[in-house]
């Protein structure tokens, strides 16, 4: 039921279902469309994002749009049913997959690297572009610059497969808590300016606002009911998606809070069918069905690409191994010993080859997602048969591809007022995972370095543009200074570049004195933390990582 401001609202009394549990089958079918309804805004977000228009995506015609919205929602529900399966290589104690409820997706993580490629190529003229008479420029479409960064992502994808092989507790500690949530921080920030444009109008030559020719309006002046950049309209429609999220959040029920995302945009799509912005041509001219490999991209690998998504793969690493404990927690399973160490390697294990895997099926790489851990967290069930049913909805949808060409009919102001929210929901968990940080004057020096490169480069991506020479009738080394411009004119990857190198050679401080005072406890970094159960109404406070029960003013750690 809805969530009514001031009243109190009574505790989750439901019982819990384990992965293994037996469960009413209309249960499985009603948490499967929920953990489905959960991921899906998630799923398509970046595939339209770089398929679009602007200096830094493909600017692909609409069927070609269509299959890749189809064909990542295919591979998503592929990977999914691996991760939930698991099965154990043969001959072998190494597992693919999770066995538990874990849910993929396209990552976000793909984004800001595929973007600086993309813009890299077609200031190379690696892609095709045109100038107009006024001056504006328009990027044409550039299919073999997607098929280079899949066949980029196959490559890097090893890395995953590999490191899978490590101990987890090796991977922890060349990746701690201090370089992910930097990484992920600048991951959600970075993406903020693409969100931003799409809500004004979009990414293409409209943003320029000529005065006249085929793009004084956005997208085009032939789209219906067309807007220049930055219009009141355009304002309005991304800002009813962006509050009716909000919305949900303080009113909705459990249910609806779940699905925000997915329920404001289809009140802003609603809203923008009353004022006839949709075109439902090429819904309609869709084709009924569709699967993987009905079109295809030119592979290759493209060497000033690899060092970004080398990165790429290894935040995808640190973030599988993030959603694992976090699976791990909400289903009731360990989250230390031999089989929690199996689970993350055969997480890894599966999500390295699922970057392989999507790039021969035409899709960028797909990694877990953490959405449906809330959902379980709050659902209290952690059944796999919930998500086989997610999973099977998501290729459903990705067949029927009348589904995906009514994704693209969406004006770009809705998905901007959507992924403002999602991208800042990205910054806001490396912030949460900065927050269980000591605080230091070390982890200050690292943080703040950090953040200095990335935000700057995420503020101002030409600083580093001119720096390199350019180097006539040597595309090997023009191929080397490329990369490097692409690398330092990427914000999350110099955040994670100067975050881990600091972290291995900054000296440790001293260990604070043995007694210290309850005053010098509350400054102590992360010592005293606060805590709200949103779903029992209660608060607890953390002392010294002991959770101490509401109304205890003071408590005794050695009763702990």
């Amino acid at each position: 039921m809805p969530y009514v401001p001031f009243l109190q609202k009574k505790a989750n009394t439901s019982p819990f279902y384990g992965p293994n549990d037996d469960v009413p089958i209309f249960l499985v079918l009603l948490m499967g469309a929920q953990h489905f309804l959960s991921v899906i805004g998630g799923v398509i977000t970046p595939t339209i994002l770089i398929s679009g228009a602007g200096s830094n995506a493909l600017n692909l015609s609409q069927d070609l749009r269509q299959y890749m919205i189809s064909a990542s929602l295919i591979v998503s529900g592929l990977m999914s049913l691996v991760q939930i399966v698991r099965f154990r290589v043969p001959k072998t104690r190494y597992y693919i997959g999770a066995g538990l409820l874990q849910i993929t997706g396209v990552s976000f993580a793909n984004l800001p690297a595929a973007q600086a490629i993309i813009s890299n190529m077609y200031t190379s003229g690696y892609c095709p572009s045109e100038v107009f008479s006024d001056g504006t420029v328009n990027q044409l479409p550039c299919p073999d610059a997607f098929g280079a960064i899949l066949g980029t992502q196959m490559l890097c994808a090893l890395l995953t497969v590999a490191i899978s092989f490590l101990p987890p507790r090796v991977i922890r500690k060349l990746f701690p808590k201090i370089v992910t949530g930097v990484v992920l921080m600048v991951i959600g920030s970075s993406l903020m300016t693409s969100a931003m444009t799409n809500w004004a109008g979009g990414g293409g030559p409209c943003m320029n606002r000529p005065e006249s020719g085929d793009f004084a309006l956005c997208p085009t002046i032939h789209a219906p009911n067309a807007q220049q950049w930055g219009s009141p309209v355009n304002f309005g429609l991304g800002a009813s998606v962006f509050f009716t999220i909000i919305l949900l959040e303080l009113v909705g029920s459990v249910f609806l809070k779940n699905i925000s995302v997915i329920v404001g945009l289809v009140v802003g799509c609603i809203i923008a069918a009353c004022i006839g912005m949709f075109d439902g041509s090429d819904i309609a001219s869709a084709p009924a069905a569709t699967f993987l490999w009905v079109k295809t991209f030119k592979l290759s690998v493209y060497g000033p690409g690899v060092i970004p998504f080398l990165f790429v793969y290894l935040d995808m690493t640190i973030e599988c191994l993030g959603d694992l404990t976090a699976a791990c927690d909400v289903s009731g399973m360990a989250i230390t010993g031999k089989t929690f160490e199996s689970r993350c390697q055969g997480g890894l294990l599966a999500d390295g080859l699922s970057g392989i895997f999507s790039g021969l099926a035409t899709s960028m790489g797909v990694v877990t997602f953490s959405q449906n851990n809330g959902v379980i967290a709050v659902t209290r069930c952690a059944n796999r048969y919930a998500g086989v049913v997610c999973a099977s909805l998501l290729i459903i949808f990705g067949i029927f591809s009348k589904i995906s060409a009514a994704f693209l009919a969406i004006p770009s102001p809705l998905i901007g007022g959507m992924t403002v929210y999602l991208f800042a929901s990205v910054a806001t968990s490396g912030i949460r995972i900065l927050g269980y940080m000591e605080w230091t004057r070390r982890d200050r020096v690292i943080v703040a370095a950090s953040l200095a490169l990335a935000l700057g480069v995420s503020l101002v991506p030409d600083w580093f543009s001119f720096v390199m020479p350019q180097v006539e009738n040597n595309e090997a080394l023009q191929g080397f200074y490329d990369a490097i411009t692409t690398v330092v004119s990427t914000g999350y990857i110099m955040a994670g570049i100067v975050s881990i190198l600091l972290n291995l050679i900054l000296p440790y401080e001293a260990p604070a004195q043995e007694n210290p005072t309850s005053d010098e406890k509350s400054v102590n970094g992360g010592a005293d933390r606060v805590f709200r159960d949103e779903e029992a109404g209660t608060i607890y406070r953390y002392n010294n990582d002991k959770r101490i029960p509401p109304g205890n003013s003071r408590v005794d750690d050695e009763k702990f």
